[in-house]
């Protein structure tokens, strides 16, 4: 399906029915690294799952930012008069996550994030050395957000109030002291570290999301 936001159009996939639940993926992926967890998702809920401006079906732009980003998707819930949903972002989905947090305290029943920083240089240096170079070479706009963006203030975690939970693998590419700072300046957060998994490998096309939501109780 397609819907107008804020001048683009934004392709998703609805199905299921129950509680709305909306999932976000990615730098240069699509919906579809979900559908291994919407399949299972979709027999109690309603799930949204959402390509970001520039990836997918959705429009494309000149230039990406991380809170035009976040405003598509908070237009897409009061388009589609979603109440309350859940919302589970991985890496930039999860930085679009807490930037909604943050502006639209009431939007959310509860965030779900992993694999996410808000700083750039919450990610491990390797991965950085190498976006830089293939950001050299390609000058693609996905790798120059990366290296630029997020910048939320410390202070800005602080406002959430949002039920959060805050997950990431032992192997993430995101430093482990920049993810548990995110877990410690959100009032009440959980934070879960899966021993073993990388930034992606509990995430992408995978059930083992699934069975982390159900033993962590989230849904």
């Amino acid at each position: 399906m397609i819907i107008r936001v804020n001048g683009i159009d934004l392709f998703y996939q609805k199905s299921g029915q129950g509680t709305p639940f909306l999932l976000l993926h990615g730098n240069g992926e699509d919906h579809t690294i979900f559908d291994v967890l919407t399949e299972h998702l979709s027999r109690d809920y309603t799930v949204y799952s959402i390509d970001s401006r520039d990836h997918g079906k959705s429009s494309r732009v000149k230039e990406l930012d991380y809170d035009s980003m976040m405003e598509d998707i908070a237009e897409f819930i009061r388009e589609l008069d979603i109440e309350k949903p859940i919302l589970y972002g991985f890496s930039d989905g999860g930085i679009i996550g807490i930037l909604m947090a943050v502006k639209y305290p009431q939007m959310l029943s509860k965030l779900i994030i992993s694999g996410a920083n808000i700083q750039p240089d919450g990610i491990k240096g390797i991965y950085t050395v190498l976006m830089k170079i293939v950001y050299f070479f390609t000058r693609n706009e996905k790798f120059k957000m990366m290296l630029t963006q997020p910048n939320i203030d410390i202070e800005e975690l602080g406002k959430i109030v949002t039920p959060t939970y805050v997950f990431a693998g032992s192997k993430d590419f995101v430093k482990d002291e920049h993810t548990r700072m995110i877990a410690e300046n959100i009032k009440n957060s959980v934070l879960k570290i899966f021993e073993g998994e990388g930034h992606a490998s509990y995430v992408l096309h995978s059930k083992k999301l699934y069975d982390i939501f159900l033993q962590n109780k989230l849904i």
